[in-house]
């Protein structure tokens, strides 16, 4: 059975049941931690649960762990123990520190998470491993009654089709409320907790929206609501478009002016007072040495990898065919990230600097 087709079956019960807290059965639960699970979360306090710990996911789950009260719990998972075991141990460090306990408990899987953490925030790769995560979390039952009502926030890009597939499976079922919440802001503004999120989510009831905002805002310093569940991430893909272009027009135009003698400094500078402002020009300029502490400065390690940049555009692809919209140049940067990322995966996309600078004039 395909990831897709395998929300078929719970949409079916779903729609068919008369309520929401019959439409699945239960399954038991477990929690893997030195501490007893049903002893360890505090009676007082609220539990978070948090999914994916890549670059972007670790370090949105390490400000939301200093920013919410002392009192209340994160719970973790991800397939990489490393990075898991990473985080236990930082957080312990932290609370050290402070003299505040840490909180941090390990979940086994994603429905252990689920079970009892009334906001569940996503930070996954791929549209599949976000279709397979939340698969994992409503085959298996009901989840159990919480004091507020579940609150699904999926910070991951994904295309829309898949996003209002997740959230159909979510809100049929009764399970909660999805919410998709594309971030921008990259690596670094996930450290310094000022990414811009931008999310889809029902406007029926303001309450909601309001509780999503005072969510995000834990993790970033900006929040956009666009409107319906799927909105988000059609935004982020719209943003994301322009900045893989961008990236590439940079990343030409530092290698124009330099082969025609121009100090890159100045040329940069030149650029970032004029019409030809943009991200990649000024913040992650990609000529090494321009802008000190850009992943071009340090051999383009770090930031934003090429290989989710092309992911991203072939999404956008995928949006703009399902939507009719005609991309005069998506193709051919399609065609360039393809080569790049063969070449230079794991690098910062701004590596197409690198790969142009090295082509032979034509």
């Amino acid at each position: 059975m395909s990831v897709s087709c395998a929300f078929t079956p719970l949409l079916r019960r779903g729609a068919a049941s008369k309520s929401c807290h019959s439409v699945l059965q239960r399954s038991p639960s477990r929690l893997r931690n030195a501490r007893a699970f049903s002893t360890s979360l505090p009676r007082d306090g609220n539990t978070w649960g948090f999914i994916g710990l890549g670059q972007m996911g670790y370090n949105m789950a390490k400000n939301l762990r200093a920013k919410i009260p002392a009192g209340d719990t994160l719970i973790i998972r991800d397939v990489n123990e490393e990075s898991t075991a990473r985080f236990v141990r930082e957080a312990r460090e932290a609370a050290n520190s402070t003299g505040v306990g840490d909180n941090v408990l390990v979940a086994q899987n994603a429905r252990e998470l689920a079970e009892k953490s009334s906001v569940v925030i996503t930070s996954l790769p791929e549209p599949q491993h976000v279709k397979d995560v939340f698969h994992s979390i409503l085959r298996h039952g009901e989840l159990p009654p919480l004091d507020k009502e579940r609150i699904f926030i999926d910070t991951s890009t994904i295309d829309p089709a898949s996003t209002k597939e997740v959230a159909n499976a979510v809100h049929t079922t009764c399970q909660g409320r999805f919410v998709d919440a594309p971030v921008s802001g990259g690596v670094v503004g996930a450290c310094e907790g000022t990414l811009s999120f931008m999310y889809g989510a029902s406007s029926q009831t303001g309450a909601l929206v309001k509780r999503v905002e005072s969510i995000l805002l834990l993790m970033g310093k900006k929040a956009w609501h666009m409107g319906a569940p799927g909105t988000g991430v059609s935004a982020k893909l719209a943003n994301n478009y322009i900045l893989a272009i961008n990236n590439i027009a940079t990343a030409e135009a530092m290698n124009l002016g330099m082969r025609c003698g121009l100090d890159p400094k100045v040329l940069a500078d030149m650029i970032n007072t004029s019409t030809g402002r943009c991200w990649p020009m000024e913040i992650n300029n990609p000529v090494p040495g321009v802008v000190e502490g850009a992943p071009a400065s340090r051999d383009y390690e770090g930031g934003f990898g090429v290989s989710l940049m092309n992911k991203d555009l072939r999404l956008v692809l995928a949006a703009a065919k399902e939507s009719g919209t005609p991309l005069a140049l998506a193709e051919v940067a399609r065609v360039l990230y393809n080569v790049i990322e063969a070449e230079y995966r794991g690098k910062d996309f701004s590596v197409v600097y690198k790969w142009l600078r090295d082509q032979s004039p034509a």
